[in-house]
């Protein structure tokens, strides 16, 4: 990695959405914060909103949105009470502003929830709460809650022979956007994925809190695909799959950074993936606390071409966590030409996109507390390509992980499948015969103070190296000047 082009993209990424209060920059504020005091406000029930959680509000929002689009932009304000909705359009220069006590309420009924003229996404359905395409200048803030109210209920999944054929609506979906702000906001109870955005640019969230655990499936929190300029910060995130998913269905997810965010997921607080067609690259990772988290903690996946390159994850503190670190290269090889669903069985072969490349990739400072009976998921950090394509420059420095140990000489005798064109899902490969690390097709991977320990006997080696060129292990001891 060139460390020092990395360092220029994230003091960008850093000054971005970010006033310093002090001197001069101080002024600015101020001058900002009167010029928006002078904003022309929309009221919502100017235009008819009631806000009983009865009637329904769709028409008089999008009356509210239109007329402040059609002079140039404003704020929407929507003030205490519960406000039902189906499908709502936000336009290019809109603050869609929450009060305190405020909430967006999804309506019950997927009819609400109308298609015509939203774009057709390379995954999932088109059904959605707020929708935004080729829109610049968007900003949802305020104090008040989104609710989805998408309950299995209301919204269940129904999947005959693993094809989804049921209509869950996300809460938002934004396509080609750019200037995008989300701000102090609680989103609450999706029926499918949360905060979806696709290949938009210029993208902030700060002070989010997302509520989406034990509602339903699929209830990711943030998913940026192929995104640009991203900065995650100070969010609060309990989600029920993955929490901050970046994807790649067609284009690259590139210069994001995560930092201050405290998340918990049934499935991962950190994912890479699984839609893996572009790629992930300059990506920054810091001073976060992931929790609570039984199927694994930071997943970094790249299985349909692509590129991953240029990641740097730093302090992280993990409890209660499963696997902790899962780095695969595979070869699914999809397109996202074509619909086509989850490849979960061992058999699978590869679509067709070919193979990409996974490399430079740091792991610092990480402190974790890996739980759960279940040995094949709180189990060993796994670095893994498939043969002939191996994961390179992979580093992991001061990293402490403490295990719950209980492997067996059975376990410490297991072959590990390849599984080369099978979802990614660290799980299926089963219990791995190494407690602390599985590295397999893999070069130059580097342990510089790695310590590795088990609360409980194991009799499985700590270390398993497959097909593994340059690997190194050093201590802090080892690297002081003798």
């Amino acid at each position: 990695m060139d460390k020092r082009a990395f360092g220029v993209l994230l003091i960008a990424l850093v000054a971005f959405g970010t006033t310093r209060l002090y001197g001069s920059d101080n002024q600015a504020l101020v001058a900002a914060a009167n010029q928006a005091a002078q904003t022309k406000v929309f009221n919502v029930k100017s235009y008819g909103a009631v806000g009983d959680g009865v009637a329904m509000d769709t028409k008089a929002i999008q009356k509210t949105i239109d007329a402040c689009h059609a002079e140039g932009g404003g704020i929407v304000r929507v003030p205490s009470g519960d406000f039902q909705i189906g499908t709502i359009w936000l336009r290019s220069n809109i603050t869609l502003s929450l009060d305190h006590g405020a909430s967006l309420l999804g309506s019950l009924d997927i009819a609400d929830y109308k298609t015509e003229g939203l774009s057709k996404p390379r995954e999932g359905g088109p059904h959605c709460l707020i929708y935004a395409e080729n829109a610049r200048n968007i900003v949802i803030e305020g104090l008040g809650v989104i609710d989805g109210r998408g309950t299995p209920e209301h919204f269940p999944r129904i999947r005959p022979g693993g094809r989804e054929t049921s209509k869950r609506p996300r809460l938002i979906r934004m396509v080609n956007c750019e200037q995008v702000t989300f701000s102090g906001v609680t989103y609450r109870r999706p029926a499918f994925w949360g905060l979806h955005l696709i290949d938009c640019r210029n993208l902030h969230f700060k002070a989010v809190t997302i509520r989406f655990r034990n509602n339903g499936y699929n209830n990711d929190g943030l998913d940026l695909d192929g995104c640009e300029n991203a900065l995650i910060e100070n969010c609060d995130i309990d989600s029920g799959d993955d929490a901050i998913c970046l994807k790649s269905s067609l284009n690259p997810c590139r210069n994001i950074v995560v930092r201050n965010c405290k998340v918990s997921s049934n499935t991962a607080p950190l994912k890479f993936g699984t839609s893996s067609r572009g790629g992930f690259i300059d990506v920054s990772v810091t001073n976060c606390y992931f929790y609570n988290s039984p199927m694994g903690a930071i997943k970094l996946q790249l299985v349909d071409g692509g590129r991953l390159e240029n990641v740097d994850i730093s302090r992280i503190v993990m409890e209660d966590v499963g696997n902790p670190i899962f780095v695969r290269l595979g070869n699914r090889g999809r397109s996202y030409a074509k619909r086509t669903g989850p490849r979960q069985n061992a058999d699978g072969e590869p679509e067709g996109a070919g193979v990409g490349t996974l490399k430079n990739v740091r792991i610092r400072d990480v402190v974790a507390e890996v739980t759960g009976d279940d040995k094949s998921r709180s189990g060993a950090i796994m670095i893994t390509g498939i043969p002939g394509h191996h994961v390179e420059n992979v580093v992991l420095e001061n990293i402490t992980i403490s295990y719950p140990g209980g492997g067996t000489e059975k376990d410490a005798q297991r072959a590990v499948p390849e599984d080369i064109a099978r979802y990614p899902e660290q799980f299926f490969f089963g219990v791995l015969p190494a407690w602390g690390a599985y590295i397999r097709h893999a070069r130059n991977v580097k342990f510089r103070n790695v310590v590795l320990t088990t609360r409980t006997s194991d009799e499985r080696k700590k270390i398993v190296l497959d097909d593994v060129e340059g690997f190194s292990e050093s201590s802090r001891d080892q690297e002081k000047p003798q």
